[in-house]
C-alpha cells in the first residue's frame, strides 16, 4: 500500500473527482460547522499528463465550495522547512488575493481556509496536534475578519486518540500504510475505508514511481532524524537526572561508592562532578 503521507500519494488520492468525498470527509473533519463542505469543485485535481510535463509542481490541493464559495487549499509537507509559519501564511494569501483577477472588487473576496498537514513540530508551545488561527481583537476576543483560517496538522504530536473524526483521519495519514489489519474504529468510517482501497490499488507511471520513491526516501530521512533525535534527548535527560542525583548525594556526605550506584556513574565522573 502506497503511503499517504507522501504528497504525490496524498494528492492522487484527495485531488481526482472520483475521490471527492474522500476530501470532503476530512475537510470536514477539520473545520467548524459552519464551514462543512456538502459539494466543493477541485480548481487544480491531479492529472497524470500534467504531472508529466511539469514533475516539480506543487501537489497542494486547490477547491472551493460549490454552494458557499468558500475556498479551501490542502497540503501534505513531509520535509521540515524553516519558517514554515510564514510560507502557510504566504500561501494564504496568495490564494486569497488571487481571487481577484484582474479587477478589484473586495466583496469578491471569499473566506479561505488552508490546512497544513506537517509530518514535523512547526507549532512550539502548543501540546495539542490540531491548531486554528484566525484574526481577532486581543482585547475582546472577537474575530475582525472572518475570512483567514488556517489550520496546523503536525502528525508528530499525534497519540493515536480516536475521540472524533479527525483523530481517525489523522490515525490513517499517519500510519494505515504500517496496518495489517484496519482498526474497527477506523473502518466504521466508509470515506476512510474507501480511501484505504482506493490506496491498496492505486496505479503509478514510471515518471510517478520514480518520483514517490524519492519523496518516501526524503520521508524516511525526515523520521529516522526526528527517531534519533528524540532518543538523544531522552540520553541526555537521563545523564542529567543522574548528575543530580549525585550532587545531592555528594552535599550529604555520602560514600563515592555509594554514590556510584545509586547514580550509575563511574567513580571518575562522579570525581569530576565534585
Amino acid at each position: 500500500m502506497l503511503n499517504p503521507k507522501v504528497d504525490l500519494a496524498f494528492k492522487k488520492l484527495f485531488g481526482v473527482e472520483e475521490n471527492k468525498d474522500i476530501l470532503m470527509s476530512f475537510i470536514n473533519s477539520v473545520v467548524d460547522q459552519k464551514d462543512q463542505v456538502k459539494d466543493i469543485v477541485l480548481k487544480n485535481p491531479y492529472n497524470d499528463k500534467n504531472f508529466k510535463n511539469d514533475k516539480l509542481s506543487i501537489l497542494d490541493i486547490k477547491a472551493q465550495d460549490a454552494i458557499t464559495d468558500k475556498w479551501y487549499n490542502i497540503e501534505m509537507q513531509i520535509s521540515d522547512q524553516d519558517y514554515y509559519d510564514k510560507r502557510a501564511l504566504y500561501y494564504w494569501a496568495r490564494l486569497y488575493i488571487g481571487q481577484l483577477g484582474t479587477g478589484v472588487i473586495y466583496s469578491k473576496l471569499e473566506k479561505t481556509i488552508c490546512i497544513n498537514i506537517l509530518n514535523f513540530t512547526c507549532i512550539e508551545g502548543e501540546e495539542h496536534y490540531h491548531n486554528t488561527y484566525k484574526l481577532h481583537n486581543t482585547k475582546s476576543k472577537n474575530v475582525f475578519l472572518d475570512d483567514l483560517e488556517i489550520h496546523f496538522i503536525e502528525l508528530t504530536k499525534y497519540h493515536k486518540e480516536l475521540k472524533n473524526l479527525l483523530d481517525k483521519w489523522v490515525l490513517f495519514l499517519k500510519e494505515v500504510n504500517l496496518f495489517k489489519e484496519l482498526p474497527k474504529e477506523l473502518e466504521e468510517i466508509d470515506t476512510i475505508k474507501k480511501a484505504v482501497e482506493v490506496l491498496e490499488h492505486m496505479s503509478l507511471t514510471e515518471e510517478e514511481r520514480d518520483a514517490y520513491e524519492a519523496r518516501l526516501g526524503w520521508l524516511w530521512d525526515e523520521e529516522l532524524a526526528l527517531e534519533k533525535a528524540e532518543k538523544k534527548g531522552i540520553e541526555k535527560g537521563r545523564e542529567k537526572e543522574k548528575i543530580e542525583i549525585a550532587k545531592k548525594l555528594l552535599l550529604a556526605n555520602v560514600d563515592i561508592n555509594i554514590i556510584s550506584q545509586s547514580s550509575g556513574l563511574s567513580l571518575e565522573e562522579i570525581e569530576e562532578i565534585k
